[in-house]
């Protein structure tokens, strides 16, 4: 069975966050795809510090819930981000978490599905949207879309269960990934996976 595992950043575990990836969850179960979500906004996570650990042992050097995850993602077909918007921006814990995640595995993320999903009050949304999509395009993880930038509204999860049009977006993201995720799945066995170039890796040591 194909799955998605679902990373909730928000530091509260059945807020407005919460609400748009359950709106997810329900219909994940409708299309056949397990779930797991896991609540990374409450958790003590600290940043990278470019030690390079990473590289030579497989793992960060933080033994914290980032490595917990990491072979639940290896796993994964799809991954969902929420997260708040804080100052036009991700919530910093999943910020921290998903440089972590993202630089320590060297496991191939080609075709797993992504989505971000952002809550707020009132503005912020898209710019924050913006920051967690860079995290798939640069690992070739193809980016699932829906009917509306994927953005809930509201100061409280009472709020955001009045916002229909968000929730409607929701449902439709959830949609669209489980038809990505179920026909990459079918081309992965028809045709195998695109190949990937490495040779190159530009730095300019020259300083020119």
């Amino acid at each position: 069975m194909a799955k998605v595992l679902i990373l909730n950043g928000s530091p509260h575990a059945n807020g407005c966050t919460a609400t748009a990836l359950d709106e997810m969850i329900k219909v994940f179960e409708q299309e056949g795809i397990e779930t797991e979500l896991i609540q990374v906004g409450n958790k003590d996570i600290r940043g990278c510090v470019a030690c390079g650990y990473c590289s030579k042992n497989g793992k960060c050097v933080v033994n914290d819930l980032v490595n917990e995850v990491a072979p639940k993602f290896e796993e994964a077909d799809g991954l969902v981000v929420g997260s708040p918007v804080y100052y036009a921006s991700p919530n910093g814990t999943i910020l921290a978490f998903m440089d972590r995640l993202f630089y320590s595995t060297s496991f191939s993320k080609q075709f797993k599905v992504g989505a971000a999903v952002v809550s707020a009050r009132r503005g912020g949304n898209t710019a924050t949207f913006d920051v967690l999509n860079k995290y798939f395009t640069i690992s070739g993880m193809p980016v699932a879309s829906s009917t509306y930038w994927n953005q809930v509204h509201g100061f409280t999860s009472g709020d955001v269960q009045k916002d229909l049009e968000g929730l409607q977006t929701m449902r439709n993201l959830a949609r669209n990934m489980s038809f990505m995720i179920k026909a990459f799945a079918d081309a992965k066995e028809k045709y195998g996976l695109p190949e990937v170039e490495r040779g190159a890796f530009t730095s300019f040591p020259d300083g020119k």
